[in-house]
This record gives C-alpha cells, structure tokens and sequence, in this order.
C-alpha cells in the first residue's frame, strides 16, 4: 500500500468577519430573501470555525467585510493566494484576484486587493485589473502536479490559460454543470497527496472519468451528499478534516479508516448564502515550486471532448 503524505498548504487562512452577512439577492439555488440568517447565531458559529481551526494550530487573519458585501464573507473567493519562492530572495506572497461573474460580488475585491498589498503581499487579476475571463478562487485547487480549476458555471475557461502562464504552472480544467455545485470546491476536496473527495455529478462525463482518474484514491460523493450537507466543502488540517456539521455517516467511515479525524463544525446558517466550511476560509499558503510544480510558460490539460 502506497504511502500518502498530508497536504502541506492549509495552515494559514484568510477569513472575512460576517459583521453585515445577509442575502440582498439570489445568484444560486440557495439563496432565498426570504430565508435571512440569523446575524447573532451565524456569528457565533464564524468565531467557533476560526477557534477549531487556531485550535488545530493553523492562523487565520481576518479582513473586515465592506457593508455593501454580504457575500464577502465567502473568504476562498476572494483571490488565489499562493507563496513564490524562487531562491534570489525572501518569500514572496501573492494573491491572483478573482474577477467575479456577478456584479453583485465585484466590490470585494476593491476592498480586498488593498487589503493584500497592506498585508505585505502582490496582487494581480487574470487579464487586466478587473476585466477580462471571469476566475473565482473557490474554483481553483493544487492537487498533485497542477491546479485543478472547475469552469462553467463562474470561471471561464478562458482563465484557465491566463493563470497557467502568469503562474508558471499546469492547470488541469473539468467542466462543472451541476447548478446547484456551481463552485470547484462544492465537489471537490483534497486530503492528502493522493486521496480526495469527489462529487463526480458536478461534471460533465469526460471531466469526471478525467478527475476520478487522476486521483488514485477518491471518495466518490453521491449527489445527496455533495448538496444536503456540504461535505465536500471541508478543509484539511494536517491529518484533520474540518466538516460541516451533519457529516454523512458513510463519508465519515471512509475519513476515519483512512486516519483521520473528523470535526464537525456547525456552519448552517451560511449555507442559506450556499457556502460553507471551504467558502468561508482561504488558504493562503499554497508555494509554487513546492505544492505545484513550476512548468515554464504555464499548461492548459482538458479532458477529451471537454
């Protein structure tokens, strides 16, 4: 039995405070005006997340969220933040902004960007600032030799070749047409070096067979499971897989057997926005060169008949 390692990114979190989180309008199936989150409840459940994950020895930094933002709080859509190390000098952060499909949402990046660079990071946009292909980090993930990056619904596939040569990287798209699985991170997690949850509805046929491939040793997630409790939008912490609350016993069996343990977190009332674990964190420690190879001029993998 081949040995898997745990991820090495995923120990330092970007997370928005949901100080003004609501739902204005309704940009996926979640979404319900007049289903409004509790503000007090979906507090305290924001500060329990950061505690578990602080707990679990991982850093969260927090940006303030703009009142005009209730989306904001959605942290992993902000931008994809990576770490450049290239051995002349001292490491670098960096942070690819996302340009947001919906307009609703591109105000977050006016507050956001500026908050990077304070920070002591670069930025940068696919294409130019703000316009061009449409790219939302929570489609994007480093899994093995490349980044994996869903398009369809929200990115564009056209971002996929932008972000392959500005990072110097392979970037391996699948298709996701599932309405209700609109985001990379709604179908897909990665736990180690070589196992992954998988939600093989979210994609079209080629991108399935071609993601479930690729991952030697997947947890296939049935629809059921991907979209009544979120499961797949958890993030790894060493050998600990922070859940949603509600976990599916079967998914848990498979988590538990192969060594690790689960927490589950409640985090119900953002799931009326259509987020959960994942949406809420953004992991700000992926180093090019370490956790996704170099690969000069950046490549673009699709799956057959994409």
């Amino acid at each position: 039995m081949t040995q898997s390692r745990p991820l090495a990114w995923g120990r330092r979190y970007v997370m928005v405070r949901p100080d003004h989180f609501r739902i204005d309008y309704a940009i996926n199936p979640y979404m319900d005006l007049a289903a409004q989150p509790d503000r007090r409840r979906a507090m305290a459940q924001w500060v329990g997340l950061v505690s578990t994950i602080e707990g679990l020895g991982a850093t969260v930094e927090v940006v303030p969220q703009r009142a005009d933002a209730p989306d904001m709080v959605y942290a992993m859509n902000l931008g994809l933040g990576v770490v450049r190390v290239d051995g002349s000098g001292p490491v670098k952060g960096h942070v690819v902004m996302s340009h947001m499909r919906y307009a609703e949402r591109r105000m977050e990046t006016l507050s956001a960007q500026p908050w990077f660079e304070r920070s002591g990071r670069t930025t940068s946009y696919v294409g130019r600032e703000g316009v061009g292909a449409h790219l939302e980090a929570g489609d994007v993930f480093a899994w093995r030799d490349a980044l994996v990056a869903g398009f369809g619904p929200r990115t564009e596939e056209l971002a996929l070749k932008h972000l392959a040569g500005d990072l110097g990287v392979r970037v391996r798209g699948v298709r996701l047409t599932h309405p209700a699985m609109y985001h990379l991170d709604l179908a897909f997690c990665p736990l180690d070096d070589r196992r992954a949850m998988v939600a093989p509805g979210a994609f079209d046929a080629a991108s399935a067979e071609a993601l479930l491939e690729l991952v030697p040793e997947p947890l296939v997630l049935t629809d059921a499971e991907a979209l009544t409790t979120f499961c797949a939008n958890s993030i790894v912490i060493g050998h600990t897989v922070v859940m949603p609350a509600g976990c599916p016993e079967r998914v848990r069996s498979v988590l538990v057997g192969w060594g690790f343990e689960v927490v589950e977190v409640d985090v119900s009332e953002f799931h009326k926005g259509g987020g959960s674990v994942r949406c809420l964190t953004n992991p700000v420690d992926l180093t090019l060169g370490r956790d996704v190879p170099l690969v000069a001029g950046g490549e673009v993998v699709l799956p057959a008949f994409a």
